[in-house]
This record gives structure tokens, sequence and C-alpha cells, in this order.
């Protein structure tokens, strides 16, 4: 099936000079092509703005937004990069709006499957794959089909907009709370793992450095998005066995209950925390075979 949907990209990009030439060597060899893919550089000091520009000038289809150069890096950050990229979309007739990461890689065929998809669900709000680090990707045992992650999130037009697009979290975590507000308002979101994409710098590890370090920090976002203590603790033991054993789990728990010993503020409405805890809830039921009753 060859969908007639048609979508756009945005990608925030900041010092990216090692992977973005594979992200864009991707993109550009896709049997369906964007319309238009704007590349925002949040002050890159880099090559990044170089190595892009190579190809603004071979394809009028890719265009390069250069923001100034700015001491501090937080997700926030990359929310108003995204914004910068799709205001320059308006104007144009789209049906799928995509946010990609500049450093994931992934087959010719990944966009066409990703549409074919959206023209198959009517409900389907936002869609994406599973990604793979050295050559591993993630065990759905503790992490739902159901849950997109940010690599790269493509979202129905209207999904996007009902959504209110992404919402400027320092801390993160900023697809995650697209992912349970598209569902909270009723759109099926879905990762699809007939195809995965390469993920060539290990998630979190961007402003964090080390693993441990950035998995102290998720569990200190996961405390900020209001996730369920058992929750975090199963996710956690799960963790543990998986490099850097135990220290990742470790790190991730202990960043979740050192957020809630310093009463971390909740960075989402309590209407998202309850929907959210419900399904995790519900997830852990399933995941152990207990009853519902």
């Amino acid at each position: 099936m060859t969908s007639s949907l048609q979508y756009v990209l945005v990608t925030p990009a900041r010092n990216e000079e090692a992977f973005i030439r594979l992200t864009i060597e991707s993109v550009i060899r896709q049997t369906a092509r964007p319309l238009k893919w704007v590349i925002v550089s949040d002050g890159s000091t880099d090559r990044t703005d170089e190595i892009v520009n190579e190809y603004v000038r071979q394809h009028a289809w890719i265009e390069l937004l250069r923001k100034p150069d700015h001491d501090s890096r937080n997700f926030a950050g990359k929310v108003g990069c995204f914004n910068a990229g799709y205001a320059l979309l308006q104007g144009i007739s789209y049906d799928i709006i995509g946010s990609l990461d500049g450093d994931i890689s992934f087959d010719e065929q990944y966009f066409s499957f990703l549409l074919d998809k959206f023209s198959q669900d009517p409900k389907l709000g936002l869609a994406g794959t599973p990604f793979e680090e050295d050559g591993t990707s993630y065990n759905y045992k503790f992490s739902s089909t159901e849950h997109v992650s940010g690599a790269c999130q493509l979202f129905r037009r209207e999904c996007f907009e009902q959504i209110g697009g992404y919402v400027p979290l320092k801390g993160g975590g900023i697809d995650v709370v697209a992912v349970m507000t598209a569902r909270l308002k009723g759109w099926r979101t879905q990762t699809f793992p007939e195809k995965t994409c390469h993920h060539h710098r290990p998630m979190g590890t961007a402003n964090s450095g080390s693993k441990a370090s950035a998995n102290f920090k998720l569990g200190q976002r996961a405390y900020s998005l209001g996730w369920h203590p058992a929750w975090q603790i199963f996710r956690s033991l799960y963790q543990a066995s998986r490099k850097p054993y135990v220290i990742g789990g470790v790190s991730l728990l202990f960043g979740y209950f050192w957020a809630m010993a310093r009463r971390t503020e909740c960075v989402v409405s309590p209407e998202l925390v309850a929907f959210q805890r419900k399904d995790q809830m519900r997830r852990l039921r399933a995941a152990f075979h207990l009853s519902t009753h």
C-alpha cells in the first residue's frame, strides 16, 4: 500500500556534526520524501551548520534555520527550536508532522511504512518505531507499545494541534507528555516494532555524559511527571539487568526518590497524572498476569 498522505519534518539540532549526515542521508533516500524539512540549529558551535548547508544547496525541500548560540541547553530549549521550525511550515498543506532527532538513521521505507499506518487507522494520532542502541532495542515489558520514542514522533496534524504541540519542560519528558496528552484526548498512539531506527548517541546522555548520570536525571524526571512509585521500582529493577548493570537501575531509582525527598514540583496536570498512573498500574498487572478484579 502506498499512502497519499503528505508529511513535513522538524529537527532541532545542536552540535550534531558526528551524526547529522547519517540522518540527512536517511531522509534523502526515503521512497516517500517530506514536503518540507526544517533543521533548526540551536546555536551549534561545531560543523553542524556547514554539513546541513551542503544538502540545502542540493535539495530545495531542506531548510536550515540558525538560532543564536547560548550558554544553557535544556529540553525547553529543544521545544523552542521545534516551534521556530514549525512556524516556517505555516501555509504548507500537509497531513502529518514529525519531530526527528539529528542523531538517528533508518532504512529507505521508514516513513512510507509509518504513513501507511496512518492511512489505515483514522484514529491513529501519533506513531513511531523502537530505536536500537548498540544493536539492542528496548524490552516492552515495562515500556508499552502505546508509548512513542521522542527520537522520531509522527503526529497526525489534527492531533498535534489538539494537544497544543510540545510542552516546554526544562527537565525533559516532552515526548512522554505528548503521548499521554494525545491518549487523554482520545487518539491512539502506537510504536510499530516491525521497523526500527538506529540511535547513534545513547539516549539521555547528550546533556548528562555518563549513562548512570543520565539515569539519575531520568529518575528525577519520572517523579516530576507524576509516575507511580510502584511503576518506578519495577522499571528500575528491569533497568538494573541492562548495561551499565545494577548501577543503571540504582541510579534511576535513586533519582526518583531523591526528587520525592526534595518535594520536586510535578510539572503536569493532576488529570494527566491520574490518567498515566492508572495506565501504569494496568500495565504492571498485565506484565505479571494479575487479575484486575
